[in-house]
């Protein structure tokens, strides 16, 4: 949920406006599409409890073009040849409105619900005892679950231009809506609109931006309106006139699009959808309207500013950010708890709860690897080659940072801290987004990382982004490296263009050769599959030589797994060796205790399997002949290949990385766990004395190699 529309939870009661250019079309005729959808959105929330109050606009539109159709048939030729006088707009009312509410009628009867109108005039709320008869017959009908249907009664109202008239208590159907809100308290007021939203401008102006939040100390001055509305009297000026003076009185507003099929939905979801007035959005500091090229453009110029302070400066801001880590333990871990209870209630998988959670281990490791990142060697403006071009003419190779990196991760706030230091140390700035289920976590490890950034660098240099709905803007960063699932992965690799260092799947496999050690091959399996079974480098295939279930060897491998609790599924051979359930498919990431067993005839059957199977992260193989050993570590093609090693072992933080960004199957830039090398680049430094191509003329290319110097 958006933290800007956080106030949706406690919604009860909603008054949903919808305005004549929903309801109707471009020719005046009922959009029944729209109409038709409206109900459906209303009839669920009316399944789900909600107290819905329906204010609608259209009847005067829909009169008129009944009217205009009766004013034809009943002329005669020549009466059609004389000017055509406009229809009286009380008269078009009267019609319009038994016409409007017959047709909701109709359509809320073929929903099971039962639908009342109320009509009412400007005059009447100057009436106490009417005001309290009026909060006392909608409470009636809502406690009997019925939706009441507003409109004002144009039909005998005593104003000539209603929408010029503002000394009036309304003056229009969204002023209406926005009184009736506030005087049968309810929760929130969605006015549908034929727009997103507001915009900052005429939306039809390319230069217009969508609004998101509402201040009005801000966007009182700035806004420019468009045209009034098409068929209606006051279009997006009226509603936002309705929406302030409902929003500083007490009951929060959002206007959105009623073309959609479902955004009453979505707003009552707390997705950022259309633009939220509220007392307190002034308040607001996190929600300062600040585009996603912005924060990026705010993180890069952070990280020019990182790159020239000395190696000595980077590394206090790295001790820094772990002390603030372990001093502020119990406050992260506070924040971390309620995420957990959050994603137990709401019945997430033990793997997913198993990453959420910042044990204290958990968090003590994390300081260690931020400490041991500040002690490596400077990795910025390293001359990687030196080489003489010509005479007098040198060129160095050197190492620089990529620039901006996003990081999309899920549930596991860890990954923020390993990912925000690896960005200091190698001078890059850095957008972050979060899993929701990590939310409180991720907030406050981001505040208190960004609280010990010094401010010649500035705190913007690492963003934390809180809407799915800035992704698509950021994903224009100059590396993405996204972490979670397969469908996170792959989905952001099919969103950008621009590089993405991850992996989709861990799919990691242990072969146990005929030559295994026995009591070592048990020690590895259940190290790699149980230790810490969500993680993207356990064990989720073992592959072990036929020979082993001749003699017993497979026996104890599967008895050592089962004695931890480990649930087996066999491949077609194990299956019926082992008499266990056979898996649907190879390729199965369980991240829990879970793992597929196949038998394979030798080395060569192994490695065809992982390529044919595997995801190119992780792969082990328990042997004591050298010669297979050596055929594995040449062959199998991943990233990460060990001999008589767990694949937990597959981790920055154990490679001597200090920390990683996350484990990379790609094979262009970098590959395996990637820590600082990997989010650095290089770039060419010339140095000469006064020369020019020319042709070539004139110049002895001698390319020799020279010593590396710092």
């Amino acid at each position: 949920m958006d933290p800007t529309r956080a106030f949706v939870r406690s919604v009860k009661r909603v008054v949903v406006k919808v305005g004549t250019a929903v309801v109707t079309r471009s020719d005046g005729r009922l959009a029944l599409g729209r109409l038709g959808a409206l109900c459906e959105q209303l009839k669920e929330l009316n399944n789900m409890d909600y107290e819905v109050i329906l204010v609608t606009s259209g009847a005067v539109g829909l009169g008129r073009q009944r009217l205009r159709y009766r004013r034809l048939v009943n002329s005669s030729f020549s009466d059609l040849q004389k000017p055509q006088g406009d229809l009286d707009g009380k008269a078009c009312a009267a019609v319009g409105q038994s016409s409007l509410m017959a047709l909701y009628d109709i359509m809320f009867s073929q929903l099971d619900v039962t639908s009342s109108q109320l009509l009412v005039n400007d005059g009447f709320f100057r009436d106490t005892a009417f005001r309290k008869q009026l909060s006392d017959t909608v409470n009636s009908l809502l406690d009997l679950r019925v939706i009441p249907i507003f409109n004002e009664n144009d039909a005998v109202s005593t104003r000539k231009a209603p929408y010029e008239d503002s000394s009036g208590i309304f003056w229009d159907n969204d002023s209406l809506a926005g009184l009736l809100a506030l005087e049968l308290k309810a929760d929130l007021l969605v006015l549908l609109s034929d727009v997103e939203g507001l915009y900052s401008g005429p939306p039809t102006d390319p230069k217009s931006k969508l609004i998101h939040t509402y201040v009005k100390e801000k966007h009182q001055r700035e806004i420019t309106f468009g045209d009034k509305s098409r068929l209606g009297r006051g279009g997006m000026t009226a509603k936002v006139n309705a929406a302030v003076c409902a929003a500083y009185a007490g009951t929060p507003v959002i206007i959105t699009s009623g073309y959609a099929t479902d955004n009453i939905i979505r707003v009552l979801r707390g997705e950022r959808i259309g633009t939220v007035f509220h007392k307190d959005a002034h308040l607001w500091t996190s929600i300062k309207e600040v585009s996603a090229h912005e924060m990026a453009v705010s993180a890069r110029d952070s990280s020019r500013r990182l790159q020239v302070l000395k190696s000595e400066e980077r590394r206090k801001i790295l001790l820094a950010m772990a002390d603030a880590i372990e001093n502020h333990e119990s406050m992260i871990r506070l924040e971390n708890g309620a995420d957990v209870a959050d994603a137990e209630e709401g019945g997430f998988e033990k793997s997913l709860i198993s990453r959420l959670t910042l044990r204290p281990e958990k968090i003590s490791s994390l300081v260690r690897s931020v400490r041991m990142l500040a002690d490596m060697e400077e990795p910025i403006g390293q001359i990687l080659k030196r080489t003489e071009l010509a005479d007098k003419l040198i060129l160095e190779k050197i190492s620089c940072p990529l620039g901006v990196l996003l990081v999309i991760f899920e549930s596991r706030p860890d990954a923020l801290v390993q990912i925000a230091a690896l960005a200091i140390r190698s001078g890059n700035g850095l957008l972050l987004k979060g899993g929701k289920e990590a939310k409180r976590s991720n907030a406050v490890l981001h505040k208190v990382i960004t609280s010990v950034i010094p401010d010649t660098v500035g705190s913007k240099i690492i963003g934390l982004v809180t809407s799915r709905e800035e992704i698509p803007d950021l994903l224009k960063a100059n590396l993405v490296v996204p972490r979670g699932s397969n469908k996170l992965v792959s989905q952001i690799k099919d969103s950008t263009k621009i590089p993405v260092l991850g992996h989709a799947d861990g799919i990691c496999h242990v072969y146990v050769d005929k030559t295994a050690n026995i009591d070592m091959a048990k020690k590895i399996i259940r190290d790699a599959k149980t230790d810490y079974p969500a993680a993207c480098n356990a064990m989720e295939t073992l592959l072990v030589h036929i020979d082993l279930s001749r003699n017993g060897g497979l026996d104890e491998l599967v008895a050592e797994l089962q004695r931890e609790g480990v649930q087996l599924y066999g491949g077609p051979r194990a299956s019926a060796i082992l008499n266990i359930s056979e898996t649907h498919s190879f390729h199965l990431e369980y991240s829990t205790l879970a793992c597929t067993v196949e038998v394979v005839d030798d080395v060569s059957a192994a490695i065809d399997h992982i390529h044919h199977h595997g995801s190119g992260h992780t792969e082990c193989v328990v042997a004591e002949d050298s010669e297979v050993a050596e055929a594995f570590l040449r062959q199998v093609d991943s990233a990460a290949v060990f001999h008589n090693a767990s694949t937990r072992f597959c981790d920055g933080a154990r490679f001597g990385l200090g920390a990683e960004v996350g484990i990379s199957t790609s094979r262009i830039h970098a590959r395996g766990p990637v820590g600082v090398e990997g989010l650095l680049t290089n770039r060419w430094i010339l140095r000469g004395s006064g020369q020019v191509v020319n042709g070539d003329r004139g110049i002895t290319y001698t390319y020799k190699e020279l010593p590396i110097k710092a």
